[in-house]
């Protein structure tokens, strides 16, 4: 019985990245797919990471969702952790993995739509009250 190989951990990270941008656009796998002359099925193999992205459908990508190329790659599993003194460069895989969920997205959006910054910092105290986490 052949063994299916599995996907390599840039490819998936690169797709998740594919797919939270696209979230973040409010763009179907439909939309994006013929924008870049190809089929949803094809998108969602991307997003998975089971296909990879060749050089120029990536480049063509990040035209279509308006960002460097190099967004697909922060954060990337197996590059250095850089960090300036005690503040991190980069964001961790927990804020990368709750904006790509449908309610971090939802959320967000909704958050940064509040104009007055008192009630957003009484939103994120009463989200830590919530969450029983103290200062």
């Amino acid at each position: 019985m052949a063994s299916k190989k599995s996907p390599n951990p840039i490819d998936v990270h690169v797709g998740s990245r594919v797919r939270l941008r696209r979230m973040m656009l409010g763009m179907s796998q439909e939309k994006l797919g013929e924008h870049l002359g190809i089929t949803f099925q094809q998108i969602q193999k991307y997003e998975k990471g089971t296909n990879r992205i060749g050089a120029s459908r990536l480049q063509h990508i990040a035209t279509v969702l308006k960002v460097p190329v190099s967004f697909f790659f922060e954060d990337a599993p197996g590059t250095p952790d850089e960090t300036v003194g005690f503040e991190e460069t980069k964001p961790t895989s927990y804020v990368v993995d709750f904006l790509s969920s449908s309610e971090g997205l939802s959320l967000n959006k909704a958050f940064v739509r509040i104009r007055e910054p008192k009630v957003r910092k009484r939103i994120v105290d009463l989200v830590r009250t919530l969450a029983g986490e103290d200062d």
